[in-house]
């Protein structure tokens, strides 16, 4: 996999400070997309309906 020298959000130069960003205005609108779900990982839906059965288990003791 290739190193990256720019912003992931913008391209340009990097800051040691906002590393991997320029500035904080990059690393604040990188948070936002994963805070409002802007960012995913493809997957099979989750059924919320299921009991996961951590509780089950604890249950068991």
């Amino acid at each position: 996999m290739a190193k990256r020298d720019g912003c992931p959000i913008c391209g340009t130069p990097t800051e040691l400070e906002f590393k991997p960003f320029c500035s904080r205005g990059c690393k604040d609108r990188d948070l936002l997309q994963w805070l409002g779900e802007g960012y995913r990982v493809p997957g099979e839906p989750v059924d919320l309906t299921r009991e996961s059965g951590l509780d089950s288990a604890r249950d068991a003791d």
